[in-house]
């Protein structure tokens, strides 16, 4: 058997292995409306927290937070400079600024202060760029990183001013201690792969919600591609979902584009939630989804 060792491969198998049962009587058309941090959104579906867009197409950045904005999503932003957040913010998007760990917390410190100035509704950190892959801490575009403490996530979150999220937990451990520092949410997340053989966000996901409740949102990151996809995240115990890599090709093509696809992941979404008798998020039920053995 020639089983592949790529995080993304084994995610898409994990999602494709994954079937739904359906549940026509007494059912009835969905809502996919949501609140998340005080916001109303037109559905669970969000961007991924991405950076660097501009190498992909001109002004790639704008464009994506422009396309969340048309289809009333929540935006995630990753790397970038003051002006390039400036300008995300500026096309209305509503956005959480998510900061890499960077060796010296007065970066961390800084960056949170811009990104709340500046209007996000949320920040947080991408833990998962702690190090790099021969052992040592990760310098990302040859800024130093370090991996943070549980006291050092504490203090961001009390020092933030709005809701602090962490990216990249991928295990009930990291997942009760983001609790204990009083994290506002997480993101399950392997970071596109970022080490091989991770187990898939969505197998980690029940574990997770055991150990930690529901007492948070917890939003689930990497591989997902349709509103099919988005549907198994949620119907597993997930707050809402993030696309990125999927959304990057029709960046050259404009917002409306982006917008676009966001809003048939949502119609997809709710096709779904329809031939499941689930009328509203609230009501979604691990028991439809059940796991392929043949």
């Amino acid at each position: 058997m020639n089983l592949s060792s790529s995080p993304d491969q084994i995610t898409r198998d994990f999602f494709d292995s994954l079937l739904l049962e359906t549940r026509y009587l007494d059912s009835s058309i969905p809502s996919t409306e949501i609140t998340l941090f005080g916001h109303s959104f037109s559905m669970p579906v969000m961007t991924a927290a991405l950076s660097h867009l501009d190498n992909t197409a001109p002004g790639g950045m704008v464009t994506y937070a422009a396309g969340a904005a048309k289809a009333d999503v929540l935006h995630w932003v990753g790397m970038g400079s003051e002006q390039e957040l400036e300008a995300v913010l500026a096309t209305g998007a509503k956005t959480v600024k998510i900061i890499k760990p960077h060796a010296d917390n007065r970066v961390v410190f800084g960056k949170m202060e811009h990104a709340v100035k500046a209007g996000c509704i949320a920040v947080g950190m991408d833990i998962d760029h702690a190090f790099n892959s021969q052992g040592g801490y990760d310098s990302v575009f040859g800024l130093p990183m370090k991996a943070k403490t549980t006291d050092e996530i504490r203090d961001f979150v009390q020092a933030a001013g709005v809701p602090f999220i962490v990216k990249g937990v991928l295990s009930p451990y990291d997942a009760e201690k983001c609790i204990k520092a009083g994290c506002a949410g997480i993101v399950v997340s392997h970071h596109h792969g970022m080490m091989q053989y991770s187990v898939p966000p969505l197998m980690v996901l029940p574990d997770i919600l055991k150990a930690i409740g529901h007492d948070i949102p917890v939003f689930v990151d990497c591989g997902i591609e349709s509103g099919m996809d988005a549907y198994k995240c949620l119907a597993l115990g997930a707050t809402a979902v993030s696309v990125g890599r999927h959304l990057m090709p029709l960046l050259k093509d404009g917002a409306d584009a982006v917008a676009a696809r966001i809003g048939q992941m949502g119609a997809e979404l709710a096709g779904v939630m329809a031939r499941t008798g689930v009328a509203s998020l609230s009501q979604m039920d691990s028991s439809v989804i059940h796991k392929r053995n043949f």
